[in-house]
């Protein structure tokens, strides 16, 4: 089966950052071949796309994280990773690490069954 395994939320100060990473398994085809993406969850709010990349490196970025975060992805190691900087409240949130169900290029969906999930993990920021 397909599993998404995120790792390194945590508790940081404002300012500071934080990096997320995924391991992919049990993919249909290469790892290379999907859309991968992070999505996250604020305390009482619909989750929210943060940024996606697509087989061809084609970077998408939530204008509230623009040149603040950096997606990237190894796809040897099977990996996703989300290199969070000068970071600030309104960035808590559980996120996601997600892989979009259909091979290819990014579709930009909205619906969760348009993608595998991981189960979480939080960050906090705190001032």
């Amino acid at each position: 089966q397909v599993t998404l395994v995120e790792s390194g939320g945590g508790s940081v100060q404002a300012g500071g950052s934080l990096r997320l990473s995924c391991v992919g398994s049990g993919f249909s085809y290469d790892y290379g071949q999907y859309c991968m993406g992070w999505f996250r969850r604020p305390p009482g709010k619909e989750p929210e796309a943060v940024a996606y990349i697509d087989p061809s490196l084609r970077i998408t970025y939530a204008d509230s994280v623009e040149g603040r975060f950096t997606i990237s992805k190894d796809n040897g190691k099977r990996t996703l990773t989300l290199q969070m900087t000068s970071l600030r409240a309104e960035d808590t949130a559980i996120y996601y690490c997600a892989r979009q169900r259909r091979v290819g290029r990014c579709l930009g969906d909205s619906k969760d069954d348009a993608y595998y999930w991981g189960q979480g993990t939080q960050v906090t920021v705190y001032s």
